[in-house]
Protein backbone atom coordinates (compact mmCIF):
# COMPACT_ATOMS: atom_id res chain seq x y z
CA UNK A 1 0.00 0.00 0.00
CA UNK A 2 1.49 2.92 -1.14
CA UNK A 3 1.43 6.28 1.32
CA UNK A 4 0.55 9.60 -0.04
CA UNK A 5 3.06 11.35 2.49
CA UNK A 6 6.41 9.29 1.66
CA UNK A 7 5.60 9.81 -2.19
CA UNK A 8 5.28 13.66 -1.06
CA UNK A 9 8.72 13.32 0.32
CA UNK A 10 10.18 11.51 -2.23
CA UNK A 11 8.97 14.23 -5.04
CA UNK A 12 10.46 16.96 -2.73
CA UNK A 13 13.96 15.24 -2.37
CA UNK A 14 14.31 14.35 -6.18
CA UNK A 15 13.50 18.22 -6.91
CA UNK A 16 15.67 19.49 -4.28
CA UNK A 17 18.81 16.97 -5.13
CA UNK A 18 17.40 17.56 -8.73
CA UNK A 19 21.16 19.13 -9.84
CA UNK A 20 23.44 17.37 -8.01
CA UNK A 21 25.60 14.28 -8.54
CA UNK A 22 27.11 11.24 -6.27
CA UNK A 23 30.71 11.71 -5.69
CA UNK A 24 31.26 8.40 -7.68
CA UNK A 25 33.38 8.29 -10.90
CA UNK A 26 29.77 7.26 -12.34
CA UNK A 27 28.45 10.40 -11.09
CA UNK A 28 24.60 9.18 -10.46
CA UNK A 29 22.03 11.15 -9.52
CA UNK A 30 22.02 11.87 -6.05
CA UNK A 31 18.69 10.90 -5.34
CA UNK A 32 19.62 7.42 -5.28
CA UNK A 33 21.01 7.58 -2.58
CA UNK A 34 17.97 8.50 -0.49
CA UNK A 35 15.84 5.68 -2.11
CA UNK A 36 18.57 3.52 -1.52
CA UNK A 37 17.87 4.13 2.38
CA UNK A 38 14.18 3.73 2.18
CA UNK A 39 14.68 0.48 0.11
CA UNK A 40 17.15 -0.49 3.17
CA UNK A 41 14.81 0.10 5.88
CA UNK A 42 11.93 -0.74 4.07
CA UNK A 43 12.75 -3.84 1.91
CA UNK A 44 15.86 -5.08 3.87
CA UNK A 45 14.75 -4.33 7.38
CA UNK A 46 10.58 -4.41 7.10
CA UNK A 47 10.55 -1.10 8.63
CA UNK A 48 7.07 0.49 7.98
CA UNK A 49 7.30 4.10 10.09
CA UNK A 50 6.41 6.78 7.82
CA UNK A 51 8.21 8.66 9.89
CA UNK A 52 11.29 6.72 9.20
CA UNK A 53 11.01 6.43 5.54
CA UNK A 54 10.23 10.07 4.88
CA UNK A 55 12.97 11.08 7.32
CA UNK A 56 15.77 8.65 5.29
CA UNK A 57 14.47 10.03 1.87
CA UNK A 58 14.87 13.86 3.51
CA UNK A 59 17.81 13.21 5.45
CA UNK A 60 20.12 15.29 3.44
CA UNK A 61 17.70 18.00 1.95
CA UNK A 62 18.55 20.21 5.06
CA UNK A 63 22.60 19.86 4.63
CA UNK A 64 22.66 19.43 1.07
CA UNK A 65 20.25 21.98 -0.09
CA UNK A 66 18.42 25.33 0.22
CA UNK A 67 15.87 23.50 2.45
CA UNK A 68 15.35 24.91 6.29
CA UNK A 69 14.50 22.56 9.08
CA UNK A 70 10.66 24.71 9.16
CA UNK A 71 10.25 23.96 5.40
CA UNK A 72 9.96 20.45 6.53
CA UNK A 73 8.20 21.08 9.59
CA UNK A 74 5.43 22.63 7.42
CA UNK A 75 4.99 20.11 4.66
CA UNK A 76 5.27 17.03 6.80
CA UNK A 77 4.94 17.44 9.71
CA UNK A 78 6.99 18.16 13.38
CA UNK A 79 8.19 14.69 13.51
CA UNK A 80 9.86 13.91 10.46
CA UNK A 81 11.60 17.30 10.53
CA UNK A 82 12.95 16.26 14.14
CA UNK A 83 14.47 13.01 12.73
CA UNK A 84 15.48 14.90 9.40
CA UNK A 85 17.22 17.73 12.00
CA UNK A 86 18.94 14.39 13.84
CA UNK A 87 21.17 13.85 11.20
CA UNK A 88 22.27 16.96 9.46
CA UNK A 89 25.76 17.54 10.39
CA UNK A 90 26.59 21.45 10.86
CA UNK A 91 28.20 22.16 8.01
CA UNK A 92 29.50 25.82 10.06
CA UNK A 93 31.86 23.06 11.53
CA UNK A 94 35.35 22.15 10.38
CA UNK A 95 35.36 18.49 8.92
CA UNK A 96 37.07 16.98 11.11
CA UNK A 97 34.45 18.52 14.30
CA UNK A 98 31.51 17.65 12.37
CA UNK A 99 32.79 13.87 12.13
CA UNK A 100 33.58 13.56 16.03
CA UNK A 101 30.16 15.11 16.34
CA UNK A 102 28.01 12.69 14.85
CA UNK A 103 30.03 9.98 17.32
CA UNK A 104 29.26 12.07 19.96
CA UNK A 105 25.92 12.21 19.04
CA UNK A 106 24.73 8.43 18.13
CA UNK A 107 24.20 7.15 21.29
CA UNK A 108 21.75 9.99 22.11
CA UNK A 109 20.16 9.97 18.73
CA UNK A 110 16.30 9.12 19.04
CA UNK A 111 15.37 5.55 17.95
CA UNK A 112 14.08 6.52 14.28
CA UNK A 113 16.80 9.10 13.72
CA UNK A 114 19.10 5.57 14.85
CA UNK A 115 17.81 4.09 11.97
CA UNK A 116 18.37 6.54 9.35
CA UNK A 117 21.46 7.22 10.13
CA UNK A 118 22.22 3.33 10.03
CA UNK A 119 20.76 3.21 6.74
CA UNK A 120 22.43 5.34 5.55
CA UNK A 121 26.19 4.24 6.63
CA UNK A 122 24.84 0.73 5.10
CA UNK A 123 24.61 2.49 1.89
CA UNK A 124 27.66 4.32 2.09
CA UNK A 125 29.97 1.56 3.74
CA UNK A 126 28.00 -0.33 0.02
CA UNK A 127 29.24 2.26 -2.23
CA UNK A 128 32.76 2.16 -0.41
CA UNK A 129 32.96 -1.02 -1.54
CA UNK A 130 32.32 -0.87 -4.92
CA UNK A 131 32.35 2.39 -6.18
CA UNK A 132 34.07 5.15 -3.66
CA UNK A 133 34.37 8.48 -4.19
CA UNK A 134 36.42 9.69 -7.47
CA UNK A 135 39.41 11.42 -6.41
CA UNK A 136 39.63 9.85 -2.99
CA UNK A 137 43.14 8.48 -1.78
CA UNK A 138 42.80 4.36 -0.28
CA UNK A 139 43.74 5.84 2.77
CA UNK A 140 40.97 8.24 3.05
CA UNK A 141 38.40 5.39 2.81
CA UNK A 142 39.95 3.19 5.36
CA UNK A 143 39.95 6.22 7.62
CA UNK A 144 35.76 6.24 6.11
CA UNK A 145 35.29 2.92 6.56
CA UNK A 146 36.74 3.24 10.31
CA UNK A 147 34.93 6.43 11.21
CA UNK A 148 31.29 5.13 9.72
CA UNK A 149 32.11 1.84 12.25
CA UNK A 150 32.95 3.98 15.30
CA UNK A 151 29.16 5.93 14.81
CA UNK A 152 27.37 2.35 13.99
CA UNK A 153 29.23 0.99 17.21
CA UNK A 154 27.57 4.10 19.25
CA UNK A 155 24.04 3.12 17.93
CA UNK A 156 24.48 -0.35 19.34
CA UNK A 157 21.12 -2.10 19.75
CA UNK A 158 19.23 0.34 18.12
CA UNK A 159 17.75 -2.97 15.15
CA UNK A 160 19.52 -5.99 15.02
CA UNK A 161 18.78 -6.49 11.36
CA UNK A 162 20.39 -3.07 10.39
CA UNK A 163 23.34 -3.58 12.25
CA UNK A 164 23.91 -6.95 10.97
CA UNK A 165 23.09 -5.16 6.84
CA UNK A 166 25.71 -2.85 8.41
CA UNK A 167 28.59 -5.52 9.80
CA UNK A 168 28.40 -7.31 6.06
CA UNK A 169 28.72 -4.29 4.23
CA UNK A 170 31.27 -2.90 6.67
CA UNK A 171 33.58 -6.44 6.21
CA UNK A 172 33.18 -6.10 2.25
CA UNK A 173 34.44 -2.64 2.40
CA UNK A 174 37.22 -3.34 4.75
CA UNK A 175 37.72 -6.11 2.52
CA UNK A 176 37.88 -4.34 -0.76
CA UNK A 177 40.69 -2.39 0.41
CA UNK A 178 42.22 -4.36 2.27
CA UNK A 179 46.08 -3.56 3.04
CA UNK A 180 45.74 0.46 2.61
CA UNK A 181 46.58 2.55 5.32
CA UNK A 182 44.60 5.02 7.10
CA UNK A 183 45.66 8.73 7.35
CA UNK A 184 44.35 9.03 10.87
CA UNK A 185 40.23 8.65 12.02
CA UNK A 186 39.26 12.32 11.56
CA UNK A 187 41.43 13.88 8.67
Amino acid sequence: MMNETLIRATVFAAHKHRHQRRKMADAIPYINHPLDLIHILAIEAKIADINVLCGAVLHDTIEDTDTEYDDIEKLFGPKIADIVAEVTDDKTLPKAARKQAQIEKAPHASPEAKLVKLADKIANMRDMAANPPSGWEIARIIDYIAWSKEVVDRMRGAHEVLEKLFDAAYETARAAHQGAKPLGLLE
